[in-house]
């Protein structure tokens, strides 16, 4: 059956975050091209909704329509007004519990921890509004570094563009990573993007003038099986040992060693997926050497081991 995503657009909406899950969501088929999502857009009592772009929306539903929703998606919207001016309604707060999946683009998590749905949970939102969110919601397990959370029925995402990596995210979970691979190569974007908020922090820029690590990165992907010591990775760069590890860091937002490792997980996760290797080969060529390391590094990771995300994953691709 077709999974119902209803995209809840309040007053004061992000422009690009109510976008961002019609395109995406629409835009996910089988490999036959048949639609994996039906995309509908609510708004309370079907009122037309006005963003800070200067236009309004009127959506085609109102807040019965979470009934019969698989997820629910809250856009960004300009917190302060949203949240003085009383768009969080009771009624809003009744309608978001309880909810199969629920997820928030942005600011949208505002809504989510006024509504109550994040208390005790992990979430994130835009770095440049977590210190207003941490002080409004104490509760909240704000880590303000990821691009996304997936706490199981609630996710929220960072600023704007991390709506793409978390709907591409939630594609990926729901039907596996060849359909997810397939929707960003059509939406032209990554399949997922490495680092955390941490890149896109105001700060002064690096030095460009072409001498990043940008060539070296697509080096390494491409000898994800190989042995690729810090020393190698330097070099190939034409840099220290020092400036090549610093450069990385504020090119990516994460270390040598944790980037590569986080592509060897999902290389080795599009094996298990699409393949029938043994867990040994799996390993091997994703660069983990032994199935124990394997192991170790994907149930790190997603929680489970190889054999038991192949028999979950690979089910849920091919059903796909």
């Amino acid at each position: 059956m077709t999974h119902r995503v209803a995209v809840l657009v309040l007053n004061h909406f992000a422009t690009l975050d109510l976008g961002v899950p019609g395109q995406v969501f629409w835009a996910a088929e089988t490999a036959d091209g048949e639609k994996l999502y039906e995309v509908v857009t609510c708004s309370p009592g079907r009122r037309p909704v006005r963003c800070a772009a200067g236009y309004s929306v009127v959506p085609d539903h109102g807040l019965d329509v979470l009934d019969t929703a698989d997820t629910i998606v809250v856009p960004g919207i300009v917190a302060g007004r949203a949240l003085t001016d009383g768009i969080v309604t009771a009624e809003l707060r009744e309608a978001l519990q309880g909810r199969p999946r629920v997820m928030s683009i942005c600011t949208g998590a505002f809504v989510l921890a006024a509504a109550g749905l994040l208390d005790g949970r992990p979430a994130t939102t835009h770095w440049l509004k977590a210190p207003r969110f941490a002080a409004l919601f104490p509760r909240v397990r704000l880590d303000p570094d990821v691009l996304y959370v997936d706490d199981g029925d609630v996710l929220t995402s960072a600023g704007v563009a991390a709506g793409i990596d978390l709907c591409l995210h939630v594609v990926r979970r729901d039907h596996g990573s060849e359909v997810a691979n397939r929707l960003a190569r059509r939406c032209v974007t990554p399949p997922w993007r490495e680092g955390g908020q941490a890149q896109y922090v105001d700060r002064p820029l690096p030095d460009s003038g072409g001498n990043g690590t940008a060539a070296t990165r697509s080096w390494m992907l491409g000898r994800l099986d190989a042995d690729l010591p810090l020393e190698a990775l330097a070099e190939h760069a034409r840099m220290s040992v020092r400036t090549f590890t610093r450069r990385f860091r504020e090119e990516t937002g994460m270390s040598p060693a944790r980037w590569l490792a986080r592509h060897r997980v999902e290389h080795a996760r599009l094996l298990l997926e699409t393949t029938d290797l043994p867990v040994e080969e799996v390993a091997r060529r994703s660069g983990f050497g032994t199935s124990v390391s394997l192991r170790q590094h994907l149930h790190a990771a997603v929680g489970v081991a190889p054999l038991a995300y192949r028999h979950t994953f690979r089910r849920t691709a091919l059903s796909g």
